[in-house]
């Protein structure tokens, strides 16, 4: 379960500065603001500190607020699709991914994060060769089950081997996980090869130093960044506003 935050609350938030456990928040809020601020901040770990003149928290201040941004939603309960990341992929938004990556019939393709075989399914129906990785283990069995070749794997755990012509993926979100995801996935590349990736809009407007070496290395690639429909996970369970990430390796 959970409840959405005010666009107001969310954009204070959004602005606070973070060093390590501590956030402080920017400029002077009316009483009203700040009282629904630290309700929200109190709802993911946080406790004002006098003396530190923060809110503190009990883990990296970045980390607890990822879900807050990404979703605009304080999370009452935590089900096992938020845990691990796993959002299915709506059928028009891989549709659209798999047009994305321009597929040639015989192609061999990885799908890191396979899930359900939602991407999957439509990239063997254009005629490509699917390799799949899952990490989890009742997904990897029904992945089986639809007859495509599957490693029950942690991807980032996994040596890269370039041999593909494409991958096309839709990774977990949290803690810059996509962002770790595209970056290894492009190394599974053979010259020439084109990735495309659902990801989570924090590329468009975060500035941290991951994001913006993943920037700039997606840039360096000529790659191209494309926003999704707002909502268009929401039949999945998450309203994380999504991007779609398509890049080239050199031939």
């Amino acid at each position: 379960m959970s409840r959405r935050i005010d666009s107001a609350v969310l954009a204070v938030i959004e602005r606070a500065d973070t060093s390590g456990n501590a956030l402080r928040l920017v400029g002077q809020l009316d009483r009203k603001t700040y009282t629904a601020v630290n309700g929200v901040l109190e709802a993911v770990g946080g406790r004002w500190d006098r003396k530190a003149k923060a809110h503190l928290f009990a883990c990296d201040a970045d980390d607890a607020l990822e879900q807050i941004l990404l979703t605009g939603e304080v999370l009452t309960t935590k089900t096992k699709q938020q845990e691990f990341g796993f959002f299915e992929t709506p059928e028009p938004i891989a549709r659209r991914a798999v047009a994305a990556a321009h597929i040639q019939p015989g192609a061999l393709v990885l799908e890191p994060s396979a899930g359900h075989g939602a991407i999957a399914r439509i990239l063997r129906a254009a005629g490509a060769t699917v390799r799949c990785i899952e990490l989890l283990p009742e997904n990897a069995s029904e992945l089986v089950g639809q007859g495509f070749n599957v490693q029950e794997a942690d991807f980032l755990t996994v040596a890269p081997t370039a041999i593909y012509d494409r991958v096309v993926m839709n990774p977990p979100f949290a803690k810059h996980a996509d962002i770790k995801h595209v970056t290894h996935a492009l190394q599974f590349l053979k010259p020439g090869g084109r990735l495309t990736s659902i990801m989570s809009n924090g590329p468009t407007f975060r500035t941290d130093r991951r994001t913006v070496e993943f920037n700039d290395l997606i840039r360096s690639l000529g790659g191209t960044v494309e926003p999704l429909p707002e909502g268009a996970f929401k039949a999945s369970g998450t309203m994380v506003n999504t991007i779609m990430v398509s890049a080239e390796v050199a031939a």
